[in-house]
């Protein structure tokens, strides 16, 4: 119980909690890419409340940053921080499934 109470903290925003470092990587103004951009922002806000850094690079403008990310599909989120470099692909629509990818307590 001590774990979900902690998760739960974190989740609140705890000043404590390790700041979130993300890269989204998306390929211009296609819809896929454009939803991923809402939903990050919206989920980042509602769950994170500042408590994140998240840099959106586009690869047609920034290929530079792209490199060494070994890339497979776009959009692509990593999680750079805290703990452990977790990968998501897709338009984040999944909240659950995104909160999961980044170590946080599950919605019902």
């Amino acid at each position: 119980m001590a774990d979900k109470e902690k998760d739960f903290t974190d989740y609140e925003g705890n000043a404590e909690a390790s700041a979130y470092v993300l890269r989204l990587f998306i390929i211009g103004a296609s819809p896929n890419s454009i939803r991923a951009v809402e939903n990050l922002n919206i989920l980042c806000e509602k769950y994170l409340r500042g408590n994140y850094e998240l840099k959106i690079v586009d690869i047609h403008q920034q290929p530079e940053l792209a490199q060494g990310e070994d890339i497979i599909a776009l959009p692509l989120l990593i999680k750079k921080a805290p703990g452990t470099e977790r990968r998501m692909i897709g338009d984040m629509s999944d909240t659950n499934k995104v909160l999961k990818g980044l170590g946080l307590p599950e919605i019902s």
